[in-house]
Formats: structure tokens, C-alpha cells, sequence
């Protein structure tokens, strides 16, 4: 699961073009302006680019932080094994 929060994060970061410094892991929906609803389908597009997965109309809505988002992709990863 390091590999997929690793590559996550870099995802995050590429997509909401974020600062080094900003604390990835702790990220929630509109804790930046970069992830108002627009940054948020970029977001989603990456994700799902990155990991060759899709998420579902009720997972894109609650993709909310980098926490679900680590959950949603390692769950859609799993299912897909």
C-alpha cells in the first residue's frame, strides 16, 4: 500500500498543482483553491488515468479527502486483482 499512497501523492500534487510543502496526507475538499469542483474532476481523471481504475458517480462524490481517495483507489485495486 506505500507504492499506491506514494503514487497517490504524486497524483494529488501533479493534479491540484500543490507546493512541496503542502501536507498531502491531511488534504481535504476545498482545503485549497486548487481543489474547488473543476481541480476535483482533474483530480478525478488522474487518479483514475494513474491506477487504470474508475470510480462510480457515489465515489467521485465522496472523494473528499486523500484518505478516502487512498481507501477508494486500494479497494478498486484490490477487487480488480
Amino acid at each position: 500500500m506505500a507504492d499506491t499512497a506514494d503514487k497517490l501523492r504524486e497524483v494529488f500534487v501533479e493534479a491540484l498543482d500543490l507546493d512541496a510543502d503542502v501536507d498531502v496526507e491531511n488534504l481535504k475538499y476545498r482545503d485549497l483553491e486548487a481543489w474547488d469542483s473543476v481541480g476535483h474532476m482533474a483530480l478525478i481523471a488522474a487518479v483514475e488515468d494513474e491506477f487504470d481504475v474508475e470510480f462510480d458517480t457515489d465515489q467521485v462524490i465522496d472523494m473528499s479527502s486523500f484518505k478516502v481517495a487512498l481507501d477508494m483507489v486500494t479497494g478498486l485495486l484490490a477487487k480488480n486483482d
